[in-house]
């Protein structure tokens, strides 16, 4: 479908159809592309063009906004009123943020325990929290993106649901920053992050906490919370339209075999896309009863072969989002030593910082050394993904994270 939408409504992930103005006043060569650079998106809203054509059947549409009453036009009083103030932090070190972090993810597991008890019992949640939490989790993820998003990945079984929403939160959040959504958007986005899977709250302990596969029958219970979720925000008078969109639908499938409603492509909002990126990436990601996680590098790998489960401009935007080594990341370098991924180069995705600690010649520890591949002292490069458990490893978390987490 053919729009006209002002630039400021442009995000990344949009395809550009035609810039409206003098063709001298364009900051392009080309008038027909897809927008996948947030740095394009930032010299586009910055120039006189006020207005550009999208085609939404080949790129991103603009996000829904936010619901209004059909006879004033006024906001509808259920919808979430987000604190659209731009919050104002300095960029702190990963080691840094990692403290900061801990302590919000410590908070935030209280918090979200709460409210699904408050949910499942039927009283209203407390928005004021939950935006609460949706702004400090925003707030480090501006100081440092790679530091909350890794350190959610490291859940008990007994705490995963918790842990899950808060992970989905802050993901959410960074990719909506690399799509160049607004703040409003962003801070829904959160908000949908964070209780998108509110109606595991109606599902059965023993099911959710099984050590084993489920029977036909607890898939078909656990399926169910979508549409379970979407009533109990509906009935805890959490009405925000990105919220209750991305809670029913972030299991749908870009080619319609996803549920509860098998809805495909452009049938699925931007949000929803985002929620079935995120949501699959903290799961893979995550020890469970019944299975170890997957590395983080890996994961992405294997998801990008998933060609007709997720929107490819929506996937790629959240792989630039958190790394294509995300921190915590375990890989092989061209010298045979294994390392894991602490942080990110400013000057390239491909050479971040990495701590080495094995080697794979010897098949023994070695002394650990931080060093950045994007250094020519360096010496070495990343050659591959590996996983640490083929070689008896299992405490690679200790190089990366805080020592009281």
């Amino acid at each position: 479908m053919i729009k006209t939408i002002s630039t400021k409504q442009v995000v990344v992930g949009m395809y550009i159809h035609a810039l409206k103005g003098a063709w001298v006043d364009h900051p392009f060569w080309k008038t027909k592309f897809v927008l996948d650079d947030i740095q394009d998106l930032k010299k586009l809203q910055s120039s006189v063009v006020k207005e550009v054509v999208i085609d939404t059947s080949k790129g991103l549409d603009v996000p829904e906004a936010p619901a209004t009453h059909a006879s004033t036009g006024e906001p509808d009083e259920n919808a979430i009123q987000v604190n659209v103030e731009a919050i104002k932090v300095e960029k702190t070190s990963i080691e840094q943020e990692l403290q900061n972090a801990s302590k919000i993810v410590k908070e935030s597991k209280r918090a979200v325990a709460s409210m699904f008890k408050d949910a499942r019992l039927g009283k209203v949640v407390n928005v004021e929290t939950a935006m609460s939490l949706v702004e400090e989790i925003a707030a480090s993820i501006d100081r440092n993106e790679g530091a909350l998003i890794s350190l959610v990945r490291l859940k008990t079984k007994d705490d995963y649901t918790y842990m899950h929403s808060i992970a989905v939160c802050a993901m959410m959040t960074a990719l909506a920053k690399e799509l160049g959504l607004g703040d409003t958007e962003i801070r829904q986005a959160g908000l949908a992050g964070l209780m998108h899977d509110i109606g595991k709250a109606d599902v059965p302990l023993d099911i959710l906490n099984k050590p084993g596969a489920l029977t036909d029958q607890e898939f078909t219970t656990v399926k169910l919370h979508p549409e379970k979720g979407h009533a109990l925000l509906l009935k805890a008078s959490i009405g925000d339209p990105v919220t209750l969109d991305v809670c029913l639908h972030h299991h749908e499938k870009i080619d319609g075999s996803g549920y509860p409603k098998r809805l495909k492509g452009d049938q699925i909002s931007v949000f929803a896309k985002m929620g079935a990126v995120c949501d699959v990436y903290d799961a893979v990601t995550s020890n469970r009863p019944y299975k170890v996680g997957w590395e983080p590098g890996m994961s992405l790998q294997r998801m990008a072969q998933w060609k007709n489960h997720f929107d490819q401009i929506v996937f790629k935007a959240f792989v630039k989002s958190i790394g294509i080594y995300p921190i915590g990341s375990v890989v092989i370098l061209k010298s045979g030593r294994l390392a894991v991924v602490v942080d990110q180069s400013t000057k390239s995705l491909l050479q971040p910082i990495v701590k080495v600690f094995f080697s794979t010649k010897s098949k023994s520890r070695i002394q650990v050394e931080t060093v950045d591949l994007s250094k020519p002292s360096a010496m070495d490069e990343i050659i591959g993904h590996e996983s640490a458990h083929t070689w008896g490893i299992h405490d690679v978390h200790e190089l990366w994270t805080p020592k009281d987490v």
